[in-house]
């Protein structure tokens, strides 16, 4: 688990291609790797990695077919820019929200507009996550976690602060650009609540009133 907080930022040195798969070395920047141990959790842009090897300047990470066909291409190549967060530990700052470093998909920033101090960016989500994206709750957009703003269909709008941009990847965004979101993982398991054995089904009218009274839930 994660927070969201971005501890610092990386850069990837090398991406191998191991069939679908990809093996990815990634220089650590100011990130301290001294309680880091074999098999620890990385995150990177948001996507959780296992170190399987390291040093005080980088680690390698076998990255799978699954997460690669669900993360933002552009994050795995040489020379990009990444924000990176260790695993939570028992006396870990809760500042973010809870992150599982498993992204649901691919966002696309669409404007960024400066507000006085502040950046004010819309990203496009997938239809299939913008019902779990909701006005001041919680998502976790490239690893970094941000309060959504204001909520119009499938497009969500962010207040991102100078220290955030400053400390992230948010610097180097454009419109166009693609990024990986995670959704609140509390949005997940609330509808696995609700649906309970009509979890999966195909809903055409999604989740409505009608059908929550028919469940004993409105």
């Amino acid at each position: 688990m994660f927070t969201g907080i971005v501890a610092a930022l990386g850069t990837i040195m090398s991406v191998e291609q191991r069939g679908g798969d990809l093996r990815v070395t990634v220089a650590v920047g100011e990130l301290p790797m001294d309680d880091v141990a074999i098999g620890d959790s990385i995150a990177v842009n948001g996507a959780c990695l296992t170190a399987v090897t390291f040093d005080a300047t980088h680690f390698v990470a076998d990255v799978s077919k699954e997460t690669v066909s669900l993360t933002a291409s552009k994050q795995w190549v040489s020379g990009a820019k990444v924000n990176l967060e260790k695993a939570l530990t028992p006396n870990t700052r809760m500042g973010g929200h809870m992150v599982t470093g498993h992204i649901d998909g691919v966002g696309e920033i669409k404007s960024i507009e400066i507000v006085e101090q502040s950046w004010k960016i819309d990203v496009q989500a997938p239809k299939t996550l913008a019902k779990y994206i909701a006005r001041k709750g919680s998502v976790t957009v490239d690893g970094i976690s941000l309060t959504v703003n204001s909520v119009s269909d499938s497009l969500f709008s962010l207040n991102i602060v100078p220290h955030t941009t400053a400390v992230t990847t948010v610097s180097t965004w454009k419109p166009g650009m693609v990024v990986n979101l995670e959704v609140d993982i509390i949005a997940r398991y609330l509808e696995r609540l609700l649906l309970g054995e009509k979890y999966g089904e195909e809903m055409p009218g999604g989740m409505t009133k009608a059908f929550l009274a028919e469940n004993g839930f409105y």
